[in-house]
């Protein structure tokens, strides 16, 4: 299945695409595409409705974030041993974990804002994972079967404010407009590999980033169980697991974002995210 979230910011209402990608009114169904209803039974439930009994939405809405009321927003950074060389830095012994303010969270086609400061706005494509139930000290071998479902997350980065303005990297990760989310939820069952998906991402029509998620240096199954040796993961949870080379910190010379300039980005079977970038 395909969910999403449809309506004006902070109204958004739950939604599903059928198969011949019209979206679906599931707010008759469930109250959000969160919490409780990622679990499986809910899942299953969801499942087995004919999408040709929920009411059709006319129009071309605009979508919000796939995710609601996400509780933890925790990121993976140093993931790709290709964007870790293109860093100059070291591949990491463990997974290097921190976290973007739940207020950067954004619809994936909503404008994003460069802050006033900003020196070195960047982008970064990543495979978000939807935790679907209370994980806790899970195996790696039983991991992938707490996840909800994936979807597409834009982890965009003030290099100036994550690298030098003291502090953690979070001040550079977490402003407003910097978490683009979706466009869908793509339940588990839809992804066969979540090791094998192609993803890209361009700025005004030139491809920077064109990788893949086989070069993760810490797979899925791996990042869940050991966040989950540290803390508990609830449903709604979301995890941004790193990002391929091609970011603009990486070019020669470095590129960044401007007001006026345009993103594309996408991981396969997850879909499209558009966002015109303004000045905040």
């Amino acid at each position: 299945m395909k969910l999403l979230r449809f309506g004006a910011p902070g109204a958004e209402k739950p939604g599903l695409l059928d198969q011949d990608g019209a979206l679906r009114d599931l707010s008759g169904v469930i109250n959000d595409v969160a919490g409780e209803a990622l679990n499986d039974e809910s899942l299953a439930k969801l499942r087995d409705l004919d999408p040709a009994t929920l009411p059709l939405v006319d129009g071309g809405p605009r979508l919000g974030p796939c995710v609601g009321q996400v509780g933890k927003f925790i990121c993976i950074g140093l993931n790709y041993a290709d964007h870790a060389a293109e860093s100059g830095m070291a591949l990491p012994e463990e997974p290097v974990i921190f976290f973007k303010a739940t207020s950067a969270i954004c619809g994936p086609n909503d404008d994003v804002e460069i802050p006033r400061t900003s020196v070195k706005s960047d982008w970064e494509v990543e495979l978000g994972v939807v935790i679907g139930k209370h994980t806790k000290y899970v195996s790696k071998e039983d991991a992938l079967d707490h996840v909800a479902g994936y979807c597409v997350v834009n982890d965009l980065s003030e290099r100036d404010f994550q690298l030098h303005r003291s502090g953690q990297w979070v001040k550079g990760k977490s402003c407003d407009t910097f978490g683009p989310i979706g466009p869908w939820l793509v339940t588990r069952d839809e992804v066969a590999d979540p090791q094998d998906l192609a993803m890209y991402l361009e700025v005004n029509g030139h491809r920077y980033q064109d990788g893949s998620t086989q070069t993760m240096h810490f797979d899925v199954a791996t990042v869940i169980s050991h966040l989950s040796q540290f803390m508990s993961l609830q449903p709604g949870d979301v995890i941004s697991t790193g990002t391929p080379p091609g970011v603009g910190m990486g070019q020669t010379p470095e590129t960044y974002l401007k007001p006026g300039d345009k993103m594309e980005l996408g991981i396969a079977g997850l879909g499209v995210q558009k966002q015109n970038v303004v000045a905040g």
